[in-house]
């Protein structure tokens, strides 16, 4: 390379600025596709697995019998696929990141009883 090659270039560099930003001080721009963490509306859950059986890291547990969902965001890689097979669009990938954590714990949720489900009351 020539020294005017690399002058071009050093004065191209100082015009357009740095390519990197200085996150801590500015916070990122969150564009359409910033995955921040998974959102469940428990109420609309069927507890059918799906969201389970197509978790690459199993993050998630359904347990059906309880009615209950659980994910562990320690696993999670907030690839999307849960939400991409849920049958009632009832999981969200939402663009804020949750703050750190110090331990590792996971998240349960326990879905409301079935309207069928409820027993009649015995006449007296």
């Amino acid at each position: 390379m020539s020294a005017f090659t690399i002058t071009k270039m050093i004065a191209k560099s100082l015009i357009r600025g740095p390519d990197t930003r200085r996150y801590p001080a500015v916070p990122a721009k969150k564009t359409p596709q910033t995955r921040g963490h998974l959102v469940v509306e428990i109420e609309k859950c069927i507890f059918c697995g799906l969201c389970s059986m197509h978790c690459p890291a199993d993050a998630i547990i359904v347990t059906k019998a309880e009615r209950t969902w659980h994910i562990d965001r320690f696993r999670c890689i907030v690839c999307g696929g849960c939400v991409e097979y849920c049958p009632k669009d009832c999981l969200h990938l939402l663009p804020e990141y949750l703050p750190p954590q110090e331990k590792q714990q996971g998240e349960t949720y326990t879905g409301p009883e079935p309207v069928g489900a409820q027993e009649a009351a015995p006449a007296s």
